[in-house]
């Protein structure tokens, strides 16, 4: 059964509307409609947010401005390289999504974890964001006299609340949604650049003599940090990044925008919160702006920090909505209704625990790379070394019990084993509370040597026993 034979039997189920973009099912390359240019405005939309800022400040505290270039560009360009060669293979070839693309590893049920890993990334990640937006969108409101200074808290969760309705609004069009709103949203990758060009040309003296307030004395533990640090993000693109580029037709028109769009971008943009924090000691930009250029740049700043977060937010609901659908009563189900279970959760916790989040920024950045580094190293071993290239695209839409990605029950032993490999590993080398490590860690950084760990695992585990008893369809 052909992707296309998939799809027609779905379409022409009773009870179900078909529209592509918003099911979990294979696309047909008549649907595949972004191209090169309007996949690298739509990634790097979505890579343009807040968090950019708070990755430049963490990795601002170890290294100086030129380390923290460096660093930041080639470990964004490094991670992202990671989830491009777990993902692009089969979602190009097939037009699924990231969670479509995980059954061959993990089984007919067993992608329960890489989704629960998907979600709960996502939710973080957009709490995150929204709460940014609340507070941007307060600080622009006083900035233009609309508001007097205060505490408004309040206003805040109404913001939290705005944004998840504008989401939602947008998102009921599906991927079209995410592509229109990045037409509109791409410009503040362009005030972005320029914020950061601004604090070089101001504060060039300041950057090249400012030390990193919390540097180990160990230069190489200083840099490999830094590197970890830009790896950890571009590792959480694995829940964004199947159901983007399934969108495009060919790896010729996905690869470059998303090494571009995702690696470059986030490096160059979180270089603005590493000299903030350098030079000024304050890595939000809606604030430092207004030291520098006074307060019409502040206003600018706020404007630009405002409507930054929401490209990623739309983005990131976009794909947790079509990895429900990989949920048998969940693939029928109206369109709303997925976004709503996207949604409510977000705006719960940015009305009722706003903090919990924003507090533990590198405590959830480093969870990060402890669970979407070794699921990266699963794929990558499964479809170069033990599949050589060849995935059944049916197998990964089937659910009967004869289905050669059924395993055991649903679920691949291997793969779960080889997760716990690659955690163990990375907390063996780094612990992501207190960032205490180990001393091989500074030659190798965690993200790494983890992924690589559960690659070994899964192909051992894959030629010891999973092949033997005839499982998996090897």
């Amino acid at each position: 059964m052909s992707d296309t034979d998939i799809r027609s039997s779905m379409a022409h189920a009773p009870s179900v509307t078909f529209e592509a973009d918003k099911s979990a099912l294979p696309l047909l390359l008549s649907e595949r409609n972004w191209g090169a240019w309007k996949l690298f405005f739509s990634l790097a939309t979505v890579a343009a947010a807040t968090w950019c800022y708070i990755i430049g400040e963490y990795v601002g505290y170890y290294l100086d401005f030129k380390q923290s270039f460096t660093t930041l560009v080639g470990g964004s360009m490094l991670g992202i390289l990671l989830v491009i060669l777990a993902l692009v293979p089969v979602c190009m070839r097939y037009g699924i999504d990231s969670i479509a693309a995980s059954k061959p590893q993990f089984g007919t049920k067993g992608w329960i974890v890489p989704f629960t890993l998907q979600y709960l990334s996502i939710v973080g990640w957009n709490c995150l964001l929204l709460i940014f937006f609340g507070k941007s969108l307060i600080n622009f409101l006083i900035a233009t006299g609309v508001l007097a200074p205060g505490d408004h808290r309040w206003l805040m969760s109404c913001a939290t609340l705005l944004a998840c309705s504008i989401s939602f609004s947008v998102l009921l069009k599906g991927a079209s949604g995410v592509d229109r709103i990045a037409k509109i949203l791409v410009v503040h990758v362009v005030v972005g650049l320029w914020m950061l060009w601004l604090i070089i040309d101001t504060r060039w003296n300041d950057l090249m003599t400012a030390a990193p307030q919390y540097a180990s004395t160990e230069p190489l533990w200083n840099y490999t940090t830094g590197i970890e640090l830009a790896i950890a993000p571009a590792l959480s693109w694995w829940p964004y990044f199947g159901a983007m580029v399934r969108m495009s037709p060919n790896g010729k028109t996905a690869v470059p925008p998303a090494m571009m769009g995702f690696g470059l971008v986030v490096g160059l943009l979180s270089m603005i919160g590493a000299a903030g924090i350098l030079a000024l000691k304050i890595s939000d930009p809606a604030e430092w702006m207004r030291a520098v250029g006074g307060e019409t740049y502040a206003v600018i700043a706020l404007a630009f920090v405002t409507a930054a977060n929401l490209g990623t937010a739309v983005a990131g609901i976009y794909a947790s909505s079509i990895g429900l659908r990989h949920y048998k009563k969940l693939e029928a189900a109206p369109w709303w209704l997925l976004l709503g279970i996207s949604i409510v959760p977000v705006a719960a916790v940015g009305v009722f625990v706003p903090d919990l989040f924003f507090n533990n920024f590198g405590t959830f950045l480093a969870l990060i790379a402890v669970t979407f580094a070794p699921l990266c190293g699963i794929q990558i071993a499964d479809y170069f070394i033990l599949r050589k290239g060849k995935v059944s695209i049916t197998a990964i839409y089937d659910r009967s019990p004869k289905n050669e990605y059924r395993y055991w029950r649903g679920f691949n032993p291997a793969a779960i084993l080889a997760m716990v490999a690659g955690v163990a590993t990375y907390l063996s080398l780094l612990n992501p509370l207190t960032y205490t490590s180990s001393s091989i860690y500074q030659y190798t950084t965690a993200s790494l040597p983890s992924a690589l760990a559960a690659g070994i695992a899964f192909v051992l585990l894959t030629n010891l026993f999973v092949k033997p008893a005839e499982r998996g369809g090897y």
